[in-house]
């Protein structure tokens, strides 16, 4: 929700100008911890500065597919000004720029070319004139940017983790084509660390994550910040059996596993696919993507809608790492969900505590209550639901809003 000008006004940060520093991605994850930040310092007063940074050579925005893509999807991002940037085509093809980060990237240093990618790029016009009190950089690799950004001036940098980046990298190497000798986890997470030191704060977004880079980075300082993630309606139910995710290695992994192991053992039970995880379905697993193509749903302007007519919401998660926000949302659905206690990590919770969730960490449970919610329907009150209300408390905007400044207000009085 849009604050009113009364309530910015009035606000804590009343008078500041916060720039959030991302990666220009849509239709994931990140993207709704992006739209979380700017509505959060808004509610606390501040001015926003949205930067939209593209993690790929492109052409100059809004030209090209990439731009095209993320303007379409980033319309109603909730910030004051936006700004949009990224590393052109034409400096990605500098002899330089070739000998060493196209070199790091196909032997799988996915690290390395982000950071060098990020070196590349020019400040957004019209950016120069900006006054910043604070700067909100998403990922470590978005760092290189925001030193050019800032030009040395003494601007507080609190940088958001989203995960230890190098276990998705490896992750997604997994399921790519790259030459050997190549990298390690341990080298990519080295740059990761290094460019990590440059912040004043660094945030996190689980109990986990900020555990470990605590102990990485011990002479850093270090706050757990749980995200807030956007509300979706808890609505009257309906016939749907539904899984809602984004496209990532480890959502790939979870779903095969649903597909092969889980759903043979539920025949007769129909369930719906909505994401954009069809296209990583069709591009790592085409004969899995052909054999199951009437369950794939794609990406849907309203997914809110989706979840208030779901009977039950799965959640098949086997592997991934750092918070789920696609199990944040099901949470806040209120619906019946059947979820691995994997689904749960990083929320220091205890699952078999919650009244609407089914636990099934193996095929045969999860089918088993799979074939059990395909016979019945909920009926009760999904406001008031175990979940939605572990939800109000831990990850809604105004418990994050609350959380943020309580984190961001020391580095505006130093």
């Amino acid at each position: 929700m849009v604050p009113n000008d009364a309530s910015v006004a009035a606000g804590p940060l009343a008078g500041k100008t916060v720039a959030v520093v991302h990666a220009a991605w849509h239709s994931c994850g990140s993207y709704q911890v992006n739209v979380s930040q700017l509505e959060a310092y808004r509610a606390l007063g501040a001015r926003t500065i949205s930067i939209a940074l593209m993690d790929a050579p492109a052409p100059r925005p809004p030209c090209g597919p990439r731009w095209e893509a993320y303007f379409a999807a980033s319309a109603e991002l909730p910030a004051d000004k936006r700004y949009f940037c990224g590393p052109s085509r034409l400096a990605a093809l500098s002899p330089s720029f070739l000998a060493y980060a196209w070199w790091r990237l196909i032997h799988g240093d996915q690290a390395t070319w982000l950071v060098e990618l990020a070196k590349l790029v020019a400040l957004p016009p019209g950016f120069a004139d900006e006054n910043v009190d604070l700067v909100h950089a998403n990922h470590y690799f978005t760092l290189p940017f925001v030193a050019r950004l800032l030009r040395g001036r003494n601007t507080p940098v609190m940088v958001e983790t989203q995960d230890i980046q190098a276990r998705q990298y490896i992750l997604r190497n997994r399921g790519g084509f790259f030459l050997p000798p190549y990298v390690t986890y341990d080298d990519m997470l080295s740059i990761e660390l290094e460019w990590m030191r440059a912040a004043d704060l660094c945030i996190h977004l689980n109990e986990e994550e900020r555990a470990e880079f605590a102990r990485l980075l011990p002479q850093a300082r270090h706050r757990l910040v749980y995200p807030a993630i956007a509300a979706v309606p808890c609505g009257p139910g309906g016939d749907r059996i539904i899984i809602v995710a984004s496209d990532n290695y480890g959502n790939f992994v979870s779903l095969r596993w649903f597909l092969r192991e889980v759903a043979p053992l539920a025949p007769g039970v129909e369930v719906e696919i909505y994401g954009n995880i069809d296209s990583g379905v069709k591009r790592l697993d085409k004969s899995l993507y052909e054999s199951h193509r009437a369950l794939f749903k794609g990406r849907v302007d309203d997914i809110g809608a989706i979840y208030a007519q779901a009977a039950c919401v799965l959640l098949p998660t086997i592997e991934g790492h750092g918070l789920s926000v696609k199990a944040v949302e099901a949470m806040a659905s209120g619906a019946p969900l059947i979820a691995t206690r994997r689904a749960f990590r990083g929320m220091a919770i205890d699952p078999e505590r919650l009244g609407n969730v089914i636990l099934a960490d193996h095929a045969a449970d999860f089918a088993a209550a799979l074939r059990e919610i395909g016979q019945r329907r909920d009926a009760g009150a999904r406001e008031v639901s175990d979940t939605r209300r572990l939800y109000d408390d831990m990850f809604s905007p105004a418990a994050y809003a609350r959380a943020l400044h309580e984190t961001v207000a020391p580095l505006l009085v130093r």
